[in-house]
């Protein structure tokens, strides 16, 4: 069959979702993407706007599991978690906690940045394809007020040097040159020269609107309620009380994710452990701003927008749910006063903050590649905070997987069968402690 002819189903209208309908609509595949509201609601409307290879590390790290523990004390700190007995929750944060080793961050941010490699080009390319969205160079200045984190960060640098990504060690006056709005506080920074940043909600409209001009079918408001299989093979689904038929079918489902995998079956949901990690963005007036900065000890992303400033963060475990917390906003909204000369924080009465759901994974690293015992069912998931950042190039290695059954090898560090493995293992564990009680 050929890929002019393939018909192709995607369950999710976020950023991965959209983006990989693009690159298969753009090939010639017959593409219906469904969503369960509207395309790009959640993470993809409240984020960043990032592309930041530089920044792709995965979240569970060393030091991770101490700060975590302070952190849980505070209703405004950096990193919250919820607490739940759930046996599912806790299998995932020990899965996290689990990969805070030097050695697997250094591994996954190394998988990371080969998939990241493609977005520079990449949104290039949808510029010149009409997608009309805000587009911006300059780089990324990381700020630290902390000498341990800044001391911290350094140590990552090689890594970042061997891809090209040429970070400048700044200090003293070298930061204020580089940022003339960072105030005395910021003791170092770190400035990524390659990295760029956009509108993340052009960038949702303009692809939604190209996918309609490629001939693509959008089904919006319409929830997964089924998944038909005969054997091996996905027949149809149901959503929305609509039956959709394809030949390939592929689960991007943002946050949602690891729930809709169940629909596909029992051994799917062990491959596809996504569970939200809730993130908030305010947009504010406009501050002039060389480029992007990431206030990285208060964990606060500053984007300077044509229109408004986007300030964003903040990581929430807890369930499926956007409800805010006006904590966690006034916390956002303090830290750029500890950064920035003058800054007045804006009253939350004139504001309108929005939660977003992450997809995150235990080893901070997505989930790319073929279900667990279906022939053309695939997964494209638990992209973390990084879904502007990897998503041309997970849209790409998708659409050669799906279209012409060609495993790129980048693809190899984000195996869902990676999952079962660990859960074997763990299995095996129990039973022969079992054994020796």
């Amino acid at each position: 069959m050929t890929s002019a002819a393939r018909r192709v189903a995607i369950v999710g209208g976020g950023a991965i979702g959209l983006m990989t309908a693009y690159h298969l609509a753009r090939e010639g595949a017959d593409v219906t993407v469904v969503d369960a509201r509207r395309t790009g609601r959640g993470a993809a409307e409240v984020n960043a706007g990032w592309y930041c290879p530089g920044e792709s590390a995965p979240v569970p790290g060393p030091g991770m599991v101490t700060k975590s523990l302070a952190w849980m004390l505070r209703r405004d700190s950096p990193l919250y978690i919820r607490p739940s007995a759930s046996p599912e929750f806790t299998r995932f944060m020990y899965g996290m906690w689990r990969a805070c080793t030097s050695q697997a961050n250094l591994a996954g941010y190394r998988a990371s940045l080969a998939l990241a490699r493609a977005a520079d080009v990449g949104y290039a390319d949808y510029r010149a394809d009409g997608i009309d969205f805000e587009l911006r160079s300059g780089g990324l200045l990381l700020a630290y007020r902390e000498r341990e984190n800044f001391d911290a960060h350094l140590a990552t640098l090689g890594i970042a040097r061997e891809h090209g990504l040429d970070p400048q060690v700044l200090v003293g006056d070298a930061v204020h040159e580089r940022e003339p709005q960072l105030s005395e506080q910021v003791r170092g920074s770190i400035y990524f020269p390659h990295e760029s940043y956009l509108d993340p909600n052009a960038l949702m409209r303009g692809l939604h609107a190209r996918l309609l001009e490629l001939g693509a079918t959008i089904i919006e408001n319409a929830p997964l309620e089924r998944v038909e299989r005969d054997g091996s093979r996905v027949r149809r689904l149901v959503a929305g009380g609509r039956a959709i038929e394809a030949d390939a079918y592929v689960l991007a489902a943002g946050a949602w994710s690891g729930r809709l995998a169940r629909l596909f079956g029992a051994g799917v949901a062990a491959q596809v452990p996504v569970r939200p990690g809730k993130g908030y963005s305010v947009d504010v007036a406009p501050l002039v701003l060389r480029t992007c900065v990431n206030l990285a000890d208060a964990k606060v992303a500053v984007t300077p927008l044509a229109t408004r400033l986007r300030l964003a963060g903040t990581m929430e475990f807890g369930g499926l749910d956007e409800r805010l917390d006006r904590v966690r906003v006034a916390a956002i909204l303090a830290a750029p006063g500890r950064y920035f000369r003058d800054w007045q924080a804006p009253s939350p009465a004139d504001l309108e903050p929005r939660a977003g759901l992450r997809p995150m994974t235990p080893d901070g690293l997505p989930v790319m590649g073929p279900l667990a015992g279906l022939d053309n069912a695939f997964v494209s998931g638990g992209h973390g905070m990084m879904g502007i950042t990897f998503g041309p190039g997970a849209a790409s290695v998708m659409t050669d997987l799906v279209l012409r059954e060609r495993h790129n090898p980048v693809l190899d560090a984000f195996s869902p069968a990676r999952f079962s493995r660990r859960r074997r293992a763990a299995g095996a564990v129990d039973q022969r402690l079992q054994g020796v009680r």
